[in-house]
């Protein structure tokens, strides 16, 4: 269940449409060996890292911060590492849960056949309508808050354990019924293989290797607690090195299946792969409106994007509704509905970006939603892998960290080790300033 919970919470928007693109677009398959090699050499350290402060704290990521401080001797100011975490998680959630909203309503329209036979110029208008309404997109933003909530507020067992019991092994049925029927249906697999995988030296730069190292921290949601609060729940028998190994890999997969699903149908329909967000709400829409069978494969695809927001959202929000559970003193149902409503409120200003609030800017050339998404992406994550890496490594206890890697071979806890303290917070710190400069 944890491995099944953290793989949920790492499988969300980005593997769907941004590694695909990102691999193509910077090397193919040299990207992916890259990107393979960044996950090995700073997401996995850092994951592993978070899991070994949840599972010793066994608190909310500010409760266990707090109390690790204390048992190392370490000074107060660790403490905002779980603060940090906590506000990037609300920060994300508040605005992931409007973009997850056009996805719940693309699955919804999906299925009553809207885009049938649609056409370039029917597909851009209907996602400019939408975006455009605010109405809509406050809606849809209320809809998947709501869901949120309420698995949030079932509590570890019945929620959080019971949602991704079933979404996770469904995500990955349609996963790869989808990718079967674009190897067998689609007849442009081949192309779609070769714009992943071939070795495109030509397209690999430097750019490329700070890419696949900020793809591959981001991708699992390192940085801002969700990690630190599922490990908090890791029973103590389990191995947090094989688990952290199984959950990079399958995250990986999830992305690397993705691509081999869009790819195909974006070659197919003479669609441009690099659309971004717009790839995802107006070209595989197209493409999909004229296809045979499109409108129940996009249908089943949509559906897999809604199970991967839903997965991804509970996590987010988990090391803020635990603390509230903690400091308030309050049932895990009343924290919830406080974190998701203030999540809803503070979603309004990114929700009005695309619409009414268009004009406004909060940071130079950025709305409320591209800022909320700057500031908690670009600056609070990277600053949270840096210091989380800092922490385990150079103040945490030796023996809690031993005592949590207790099964694991005394050469893969010293590489380790290295890894944790000095090879991934450069990396992530690389990444950091390169980022800001840009």
């Amino acid at each position: 269940m944890f491995i099944l919970a953290v793989a949920g919470s790492a499988v969300g928007l980005g593997n769907i449409w941004r590694f695909p693109y990102v691999a193509g677009e910077n090397g193919g398959g040299v990207f992916v060996l890259a990107y393979i090699g960044c996950i090995a050499l700073i997401g996995i350290p850092i994951m592993i890292a978070e899991i070994v402060l949840g599972r010793a704290g066994r608190q909310s990521p500010i409760n266990t911060m707090r109390t690790l401080t204390a048992r190392s001797e370490g000074s107060s100011a660790w403490q905002a590492i779980g603060w940090m975490g906590a506000l990037a998680g609300f920060m994300i959630l508040s605005f992931y849960s409007v973009i997850a909203g056009w996805a719940l309503a693309y699955l919804i329209d999906m299925g009553r056949g809207v885009f049938v036979d649609a056409g370039a110029e029917f597909a851009t208008s209907s996602f400019q309508s939408f975006t455009g309404d605010p109405v809509k997109v406050l809606g849809w933003h209320t809809l998947f808050m709501i869901i949120t909530t309420i698995i949030a507020a079932r509590g570890v067992g019945k929620g959080l354990e019971t949602t991704v019991r079933y979404l996770m092994p469904t995500l990955f049925f349609l996963l790869l019924a989808l990718v079967a029927w674009a190897a067998f249906s689609s007849g442009h697999f081949q192309e779609g293989l070769a714009f992943l995988f071939a070795f495109k030296t030509d397209q690999f730069t430097g750019d490329s290797i700070l890419m696949a190292m900020g793809q591959a921290f981001f991708t699992l949601s390192l940085g801002m607690g969700a990690i630190m609060a599922y490990g908090a729940y890791l029973p103590k028998e389990a191995s947090i090195v094989n688990s952290a190994l199984t959950i990079a890999v399958i995250d990986t997969l999830v992305a690397i299946c993705s691509g081999l699903v869009i790819f195909p149908i974006v070659f197919a329909n003479g669609l441009e792969p690099s659309a971004g967000p717009g790839l995802m709400f107006i070209s595989l829409p197209i493409a999909f409106g004229q296809m045979a069978g499109g409108q129940f494969f996009g249908t089943l695809f949509f559906l897999l994007v809604g199970f991967a927001a839903i997965t991804s959202a509970i996590s987010i929000g988990e090391p803020a509704v635990a603390w509230v559970v903690e400091k308030a003193k309050v049932t895990r149902k009343t924290s919830a509905i406080v974190i998701g409503s203030l999540a809803w409120l503070v979603g309004i200003g990114s929700a009005l970006s695309f619409n009414l609030w268009s004009d406004v800017k909060l940071l130079p050339g950025k709305t409320f939603f591209d800022t909320m998404d700057y500031v908690s992406n670009n600056i609070i994550l990277p600053l949270g892998g840096i210091l989380i890496g800092l922490f385990a490594g150079w103040v945490l206890d030796r023996k809690i960290l031993a005592e949590q890697l207790s099964d694991a071979p005394s050469l893969v806890v010293s590489c380790l080790l290295w890894l944790i303290r000095v090879l991934a917070p450069l990396g992530i710190a690389v990444v950091f300033i390169m980022t800001i400069i840009n």
